[in-house]
């Protein structure tokens, strides 16, 4: 990344960063994928149990490796199917850790999130006794009408197409507020502040990651 971009990338997320810990959440700011591991490791005791939501950016940064390093607890979502994996949705309410991304961080220092199911917008507001997000800064957005037009725009088209889902976005690379059986943002969920102080934790990284 060009120099003066990066400084520039660095005070947006430093400014997002103080505007979350305004909210209760902890935040915590690295340059490059590389750091988020190391720090998630501090973040995590030795054997404790957690748990994650479907995410390209923790397995771009290589969080999902370290969760399937044996040194924790996995409640893994790609080892079961059908009834183990509505329990294993379930089991994640109680995990000592849940980690995610999140669809958008606006600099107000609130989080919006869209799901499916609602699994993971739900481990997200109660349950986990802590809540990890990594982001990256291309999820840093103004306000919620940039947080929602960047589901509708890049998150929801970019994730139908991973996922296939027979939705009117698949064709048109836009959210079309279908009624499809298929359709993945049925949940809306915004965090605009943490009751319990520091449960929810925010990785902003210096890099762009996911959707």
């Amino acid at each position: 990344m060009n120099e003066a971009l990066q400084k520039a990338v660095r005070l947006r997320m430093e400014r997002t960063a103080e505007a979350l810990r305004k909210n209760q959440m902890d935040a915590y700011c690295v340059d490059t994928a590389a750091d988020v591991v190391p720090l998630v490791k501090t973040l995590l005791a030795p054997g404790a149990v957690v748990s994650c939501g479907g995410s390209m950016t923790l397995a771009e940064c290589g969080v999902m490796d370290l969760l399937r390093s044996g040194e924790y607890e996995f409640l893994d979502r790609a080892k079961v199917s059908g009834d183990e994996l509505e329990a294993l949705y379930r089991k994640a309410f109680s995990a000592d850790c849940y980690l995610s991304s999140t669809n958008a961080v606006t600099e107000a220092g609130e989080l919006f999130n869209a799901d499916g199911h609602a699994n993971r917008v739900a481990a997200l507001a109660f349950g986990p006794k802590n809540v990890i997000i990594v982001a990256g800064y291309n999820k840093i957005v103004s306000d919620l009408a940039e947080a929602e037009r960047r589901l509708e725009t890049v998150a929801a088209p970019a994730n139908v197409q991973r996922f296939q889902s027979k939705t009117p976005c698949l064709a048109t690379g836009r959210c079309m507020h279908c009624k499809s059986p298929g359709r993945i943002c049925c949940t809306y969920v915004v965090h605009r502040f943490c009751r319990t102080p520091g449960r929810i934790k925010v990785i902003l990284v210096g890099e762009a990651l996911g959707f």
